[in-house]
């Protein structure tokens, strides 16, 4: 939940915009097909699609009866079939099958294919190796950013984390730039350009060259956003590892936050029926959900508590007061309510999972005490089977804090972990090592001579997409000198109150301040990645921090306190509370921009070669 802004803080760009943009250039293309016809959507994005416009207005536009591309063949009696997919291999099969078994039963219908975000020529090959490429048109839907909340978009691309991170595939550094290159056209130039990262970095230059060939769209134009910031996933991957403990981060964890919104089930509702619920941080029922909502005690220790009209309430007292103040307030008594049970749910599943001792030994890691109890407890979750995903997120944490993993620990977490869940999880491992997530520490003089092989390959151009896929070889974390550079653990005087957050470590319980959100407030401090040489340096990339400065004297005083935060690769909910909270504490306003929200368990989905 967001926290109460300042008096002087900027206002936030309406995105409403963006919303209206895609709908009309969706309805535009489906208009291409005159006269009534058949939708077949893809899964993932039916939730976006739902947010941009809905059945009835799918409806007004011809469209008759609407399913969902899945492996089994649905039967349609239309003459006129349109596609609305991602460009994948998968789908070209689909929509292939369909128009093969149409011309083998000797029937004549009319196929439209829309890719959204953008079509690949990869899948143009398909089709014309299935031979339909004459029989279907093929359109794209440009639509790569949702509005979820005033002050986050989302590009809804889940997949970019593993095609890029772990695949070294560039195809979609594309639609980033294209992406930046329409808030730019709509919201003006950003005077202030910083970036860290070899995603970043090659997003940063296909965007100012679509900006070069543009430039009279901006030109004259007055910035309403003062700075943006382009960051890789990459840079901190432990943030996005740790156990979450604000509340939105807490609900994703646990029930997957979708397209900003929740599905509860009948453990939250009470009845047997689920209900879908928007989450916004600027509502009226947000900003009560703040009050009541926030998880607190030191280490994860204590319950959820709340906080109403400035006295801590218990789960118990909280609904009384709900059931008896709030009773003609309907909306937001069945919404409070809702919530309400949902911590009820979180706690129940959180002790289950002795989520002290989890928390616990999460802190040791990211400080770098206990680190032998700390790999007993792994083993520990490892033997009892708790969860795969989990003691793989466990094991990540403990590589990346401690620069890799000993030989010995290596094999013996790599060893019990594949007797304990199977030996199909084996490639995952080699993913993970890939990605640097999971790395084996090796004796000095082979890993340096390891690192200047790779080095040397990393910096040739001519290595294309080996490039990205083995650079992670040469990487080291350096976490712990990063940490002490960055002040990363904060050393507090008895109990850290998370009712009144004194820095951003609060996302944390006040054990740790965010690698990505403290390089931001750093640079902002600085104007400049200048003083920071040795962080960026450990960060393993010297030659990918870049600072673009221009257009200074045309940016008001407003925008210049309204920041553009842009996450290739994912962020958190954590992230976002801490950038939330910093720009209410320096007069600053955040706007995020993702590849999609993330957190440790779609990291870890991400990376495995074993589907749930």
């Amino acid at each position: 939940m967001a926290f109460p802004h300042r008096p002087d803080a900027p206002e936030l760009p309406d995105f409403s915009m963006l919303k209206r943009l895609a709908r009309d250039q969706l309805i535009y293309l489906l208009e291409q097909l005159p006269g009534k016809k058949d939708l077949f959507i893809e899964a993932d994005l039916m939730s976006p699609l739902d947010r941009i416009a809905n059945v009835s207005i799918l409806k007004q536009h011809e469209v008759d009866k609407l399913y969902k591309v899945e492996s089994k063949p649905a039967v349609s009696s239309s003459e006129q079939l349109c596609f609305l997919v991602r460009p994948r291999i998968k789908n070209m099969r689909y929509i292939a099958n369909l128009v093969n078994a149409d011309k083998l039963a000797g029937r004549t219908r009319k196929y439209k294919v829309i890719f959204s975000p953008q079509k690949f020529y990869a899948c143009e090959m398909v089709l014309e190796e299935e031979g339909i490429y004459g029989d279907v048109s093929c359109d794209e839907w440009a639509f790569s950013l949702l509005p979820l909340d005033v002050d986050l978009l989302s590009m809804e691309l889940p997949e970019f984390f593993r095609d890029y991170f772990l695949e070294g595939d560039q195809r979609w550094i594309n639609t980033v730039a294209q992406a930046l290159h329409l808030l730019s056209t709509l919201y003006g130039p950003f005077p202030n350009c910083y970036g860290i990262g070899r995603c970043a970095k090659m997003s940063y230059e296909l965007w100012r060259k679509l900006e070069d060939e543009e430039d009279g769209e901006t030109k004259g134009r007055r910035p309403e956003i003062g700075h943006i910031f382009l960051l890789d996933r990459d840079m901190d991957f432990v943030t996005a590892l740790c156990s979450q403990v604000v509340y939105e981060g807490l609900v994703d964890d646990t029930f997957r936050i979708k397209c900003g919104s929740v599905d509860f089930g009948p453990e939250v509702t009470s009845s047997d029926k689920s209900l879908k619920v928007l989450l916004n941080a600027e509502d009226k029922n947000g900003r009560a959900l703040l009050l009541c909502c926030r998880y607190t005690g030191e280490a994860g220790r204590r319950k959820l508590q709340f906080c109403v009209r400035r006295r801590g309430m218990d789960i118990k007292q909280m609904k009384n007061f709900v059931s008896q103040e709030l009773k003609g307030l309907k909306q937001e008594h069945r919404l409070l309510s809702l919530h309400i049970g949902a911590c009820e749910s979180i706690m129940k599943k959180k002790t289950k999972q002795d989520f002290q001792e989890l928390i616990k030994t999460e802190h040791a890691l990211l400080e770098g005490f206990n680190i032998r109890e700390s790999t007993s407890y792994i083993e520990e979750h490892i033997d009892r089977q708790v969860s795969p995903i989990e003691s793989l997120r466990l094991m990540c944490l403990l590589s990346i804090t401690e620069n890799g993993l000993i030989p010995k620990d290596y094999r013996s977490l790599k060893t019990q972990y594949l007797q304990s869940y199977g030996p199909e999880h084996l490639l995952t491992f080699s993913n993970l090592r890939r990605a640097g997530l999971l790395t084996e520490q090796a004796p000095g003089d082979t890993l340096t001579a390891v690192e200047s092989k790779v080095s040397k390959l990393v910096t040739d151009k001519a290595a294309g997409k080996i490039t990205d896929a083995f650079s992670s070889l040469a990487k080291r974390s350096n976490f712990r000198a990063i940490s002490k550079k960055l002040n990363l653990i904060p050393r507090v005087d008895g109990e850290y109150d998370l009712k009144v957050p004194r820095d951003m470590a609060y996302v944390f319980s006040g054990a740790y301040v965010p690698l990505s959100c403290r390089i931001i407030e750093q640079v902002l401090e600085r104007r400049s990645w200048q003083g920071l040489d040795e962080v960026v340096r450990l960060l393993n990339c010297s030659e990918l921090a870049f600072t673009d400065m221009t257009r200074e004297d045309k940016a008001s005083s407003e925008s210049l306190r309204l920041i553009l935060v842009v996450f290739l690769g994912g962020c958190t909910f954590s992230e976002i509370s801490a950038l939330r909270f910093l720009g209410r504490e320096k007069g600053y306003r955040f706007i995020f921009l993702t590849t999609a929200v993330t957190n440790s368990a779609r990291l870890m989905e991400a990376m495995s070669e074993v589907k749930a």
